[in-house]
């Protein structure tokens, strides 16, 4: 079993910076790739950004310049640098894990979610 703890969520003035972080543990052989998602009332999830385990990056393009993804496979790390924040990025982050298993099989895994506010 997998799971994920994420940490870093708040409220912030616009303009203003947050990191969040999610540290993944349990069967994971290998980490295919980590990423980060969001969710607003009334809308979809949707694609935040996105490194895979060799280091090649997506963003969303409302986020490109603004947001950093990094991760550390070592640790089971994936970070979400966000800069320049906007009252449009008010939504509930969550985590996200493609990996494979112990057992060989590849599956994936989501945080419980965490809390950004940005106040204009």
């Amino acid at each position: 079993q997998v799971q994920l703890v994420e940490s870093g969520g708040g409220l912030v003035q616009a303009g203003g910076s947050l990191r969040l972080s999610c540290a993944a543990s349990g069967s994971i052989f290998r980490i295919n790739a980590m990423g980060w998602y969001r969710q607003s009332p009334g809308k979809e999830r949707e694609l935040v950004a996105v490194i895979t385990s060799v280091g090649n990056t997506n963003y969303a393009d409302s986020v490109k310049g603004r947001f950093t993804v990094s991760g550390d496979n070592a640790k089971r790390m994936v970070y979400l640098q966000m800069n320049k924040l906007k009252p449009d990025d008010t939504a509930v982050y969550y985590c996200n894990v493609k990996y494979t298993s112990t057992r060989f099989t590849a599956d994936d895994v989501w945080g419980q979610g965490t809390q950004v506010t940005v106040s204009s």
